[in-house]
Order: C-alpha cells, then structure tokens, then sequence
C-alpha cells in the first residue's frame, strides 16, 4: 500500500526530475488538456445560450458598425487585423532570441510560454470553430459589406483570439503600464477590425479575446506550477 504522504509527493518529485525539453512537452500538453476542456464547454454551454438570445442583437450591432463605417479606413483595419498571426508569432521568437542572446534563462522561458499561449489558443479556436461551424456574416446578410472575404467558419475570431492571447502573456510576463497599454489597445484594435471588415459577429470577437486571454492566462499558470514542482526538492525519508 502506498502511503498518502508518499502520493502527495510522487507527481511533484516526478516533475522535478524532468529534462528541459520532457518538461516543455508536458508544460504544452497540460495547456492544451485544460484548453481542449474550455472548447468543450463552449460548445455545449455557451452554444446553447446564443442560440436561446438569438441573431438579432449580435447582426444588429455588425449592422451599426460595419454599415455606417468610414470606409476611408479600410485599408487601415486591413493592415491592423492582418498584423495579428505576425506579431503573436514574432513576439515569442524575439523573446527567446533575446533570452538565448543575453543568456538569460528567465527571459527565454517567458518566450517559450508566449509560443505556447500562441499555440493554445490557435487549437482551442480552431476546434470550437469547426465544432460549432458558423456561416460569416456577410453570407447569411446581403447588407454587410466585408472588404475582405474568409474560408473558415466564423465563430470564434481566430485574429481576436491569437491577438489576446498574446497580449495577455505578454502583460503577465512583463506587467508594466507601458507594455500592458499599448498591448491591450493592438489587441483591441485587431477586435474592431474584425467588424469593421464585416468578416466577424460581436459574439465572435468576444468569444475569441476570452478564449485567447483564458489560454494565456492557463498557459502562465501551468508554466508556473512546473517551475514550483521541478524546483521542489524530494523530501528525505
């Protein structure tokens, strides 16, 4: 028989004794376990729930932004919604690179943990996307005017999603005003293009800025435990 203290124990001494790399594949792994469980409650609760408030509030809102915009600053919102999958890949890579460079350890594992967010997030939204498979706006509504067209299903925004997700890794690693700001006010921008472009519902956006903050924030916790456990000492018999 296993004694409760020795239980206790097992998996953090386990984790302490994992090589970098066998630590890195758990540390993705978990985030994208505890993600895949956030898809499944989108689509079986908060699928249900739009469905029970309807279109209208949703098509209404896209109406008042997408029609009445200023359509001088389409090229404008085409350029800010497209920087989304190279900023949140660039960002990881510089940070690593930076780490690497100034061997600085910390540095690099914050990089690793914005790639991973970045990851998460793009397998969590993908996956509710084609779990739930929404027509775009612009093809269920004759009015919507999109400036650009999309072959993927529309809910949630994958721009939305990539663009919190790295916002948010970005200001838990570096929590300064100066960082927080400007990153939040992109990633918020990348939302808003996301209708003004007629390419996405309010819900989309929504939904995708909370599924790539959450991932984040679960990607920053799960490295966190990893660090704690591995540090952790074995306790002498």
């Amino acid at each position: 028989m296993v004694r409760q203290g020795t239980l206790r124990t097992a998996l953090p001494d386990r984790a302490a004794s994992l090589p970098k790399s066998h630590l890195l594949l758990a540390f993705s792994s978990l985030n994208i376990l505890l993600g895949s469980r956030i898809c499944c409650l989108f689509v079986a609760v908060l699928l249900p729930c739009l469905q029970v408030v309807g279109q209208h509030p949703d098509i209404d809102l896209l109406r008042q932004v997408n029609v009445n915009r200023n359509t001088g600053l389409d090229p404008t919102f085409v350029l800010v919604s497209h920087t989304a999958a190279p900023v949140s890949l660039a960002l990881p890579v510089t940070v690593v690179g930076a780490g690497w460079a100034t061997r600085n350890k910390d540095l690099r594992n914050k990089g690793y943990e914005m790639g991973v967010a970045a990851a998460s997030a793009l397998v969590v939204t993908t996956a509710i996307k084609y779990s739930v498979n929404r027509t775009r706006p612009y093809a269920a509504y004759p009015f919507i005017d999109n400036v650009i067209t999309e072959a993927d299903p529309s809910f949630p925004s994958g721009h939305t999603s990539a663009a919190f997700a790295t916002a948010t890794t970005l200001s838990m690693n570096f929590p300064k005003w100066y960082v927080v700001v400007p990153a939040y006010a992109w990633a918020g921008g990348v939302a808003y293009s996301r209708l003004h472009l007629g390419v996405h519902y309010p819900s989309d956006v929504a939904v995708g800025a909370i599924t790539g903050a959450g991932s984040a924030y679960l990607t920053h916790k799960a490295r966190q435990w990893l660090q704690k456990n591995r540090q952790r000492k074995p306790v002498a018999d």
